[in-house]
């Protein structure tokens, strides 16, 4: 069955790609982010040793700086690539990256190897933002699903991988050499692209950057309660994520010495969220996005208090057993929550999507930072942080789920 197109809404008559290159050159540009932050785990003692960093929870930034730099980029990359284009934004993008991942890799102090991530997740706003938008020119509707699909497949498959991709190098090279692989990968990716994909926002439909219209826009989107409630929302379960990627490290490997065996059981925990993310499709089309979100907010706050009630029956470490049973059903809620909850933040803004992803990327990770960051500093090698937060961040998505429902439903009223 062929594809439905885009009826040209860019105005350029674009040479399409076959479709399993293009997947496969976004799968491999988008995958960026996921490998630059999950890569890095099983490398965390070993950077702190290399530093002198004395204070483990100083680890966790090794995560959040580079989320704090993403919080800026997406802001900066998601008009820039309607006023330049899509494909020098992601080139520009791709060219920051390679030069936080250079500050990273010469850094001899923990100040600067965290700058070099910053710069990073900056850079890697331009292809994570851009290329969506590049995607969404070309396609609508089904054909754009069907696309996005087949990413966001290798996507998650990505985070799974990538801690043993991390350990891979660190058997044969020092923590250093994974931004060596994450620089190769950045520049093959950016010279496919160069070479091989053409330009798909024609200059008469490009959007010159306009201070004040900008100002006016995001104005209007953080008028919205819905779309702040649903971005809050989304900063929490981001924040829990955030917080288990930062203290995953620890708790596998000295919480429950796991060894050289973290990577297998950190990817174990991701299947679940892969499987639920793959029949979301078909799920929200029988019970509808809100039920969906609901049920998946439900499982994840009573998987979550079970564990937090395990905690203290166990002096904050239960089974091995137990834990890895609890957040398997825990983390198989993520995929269902984000993918629904993003598009029900998208609703209300229409013409103004574009930015409106920016906005809603970039403050929902950086309420993320806050929430792990505040959570993390009470983790002392024990999984009662990781539950509680988890726990504290579900009820708190409820209150925002409720409240952006109802603003909603009001709104629509009138």
């Amino acid at each position: 069955m062929s594809l439905s197109h885009s009826s040209q809404p860019t105005g350029l008559h674009v040479k399409r790609l076959a479709e399993k290159e293009l997947v496969a050159l976004f799968a491999l540009m988008m995958s960026l982010t996921a490998l630059s932050m999950d890569a890095m785990l099983p490398a965390f003692p070993f950077i702190a040793e290399s530093l002198a960093v004395v204070d483990y929870q100083k680890t966790q930034w090794i995560v959040s700086a580079m989320i704090l730099g993403m919080v800026f980029g997406e802001i900066f990359f998601g008009p820039l690539s309607d006023a330049i284009g899509r494909k020098k934004s992601i080139l520009l993008g791709i060219s920051v990256y390679l030069v936080g991942s250079v500050v990273a890799l010469l850094a001899s102090s923990i100040e600067m190897f965290l700058l070099g991530r910053m710069i990073q997740g900056f850079g890697v706003a331009g292809p994570k933002i851009a290329s969506r938008a590049l995607i969404r020119d070309m396609y609508k509707g089904a054909a754009m699903a069907r696309i996005m699909s087949f990413v966001m497949m290798v996507f998650i498959l990505v985070p799974m991988l990538a801690p043993s991709i991390g350990q891979l190098v660190l058997q044969v090279a020092d923590w250093r050499w994974i931004f060596g692989l994450l620089m190769t990968q950045a520049t093959i990716a950016g010279l496919w692209l160069l070479l091989r994909q053409p330009e798909t926002l024609s200059k008469e439909n490009r959007i010159p950057l306009n201070r004040k219209r900008l100002v006016a826009d995001v104005r209007i989107i953080l008028s919205r309660g819905d779309v702040m409630a649903y971005t809050v929302l989304l900063g929490c379960i981001f924040g829990g994520l955030m917080l288990h990627i930062s203290t995953a490290q620890s708790i596998f490997q000295d919480v429950y010495d796991t060894g050289d065996r973290f990577p297998l059981f950190f990817a174990m925990l991701a299947i679940g969220s892969a499987v639920i993310n793959f029949s979301n499709g078909k799920i929200v089309l029988r019970i509808g996005m809100l039920r969906c979100v609901i049920s998946a907010l439900s499982v994840l706050l009573t998987s979550s208090f079970v564990l937090l009630l395990s905690t203290f029956y166990f002096d904050g470490v239960p089974p091995f057993v137990l834990f890895m049973g609890l957040g398997m059903v825990m983390f198989s809620c993520f995929g269902m929550v984000f993918g629904n909850v993003n598009a029900m933040a998208m609703e209300p803004l229409g013409k103004m999507a574009g930015l409106g992803a920016s906005v809603i990327s970039s403050l929902s990770s950086f309420l993320a930072i806050i929430l792990s960051t505040v959570i993390g500093q009470f983790y002392h090698f024990t999984v009662t942080p990781l539950a509680s937060g988890f726990v504290i961040f579900s009820i708190i998505a409820f209150v925002m789920l409720r409240y952006g429902y109802k603003y909603s439903q009001r709104h629509t009223v009138e």
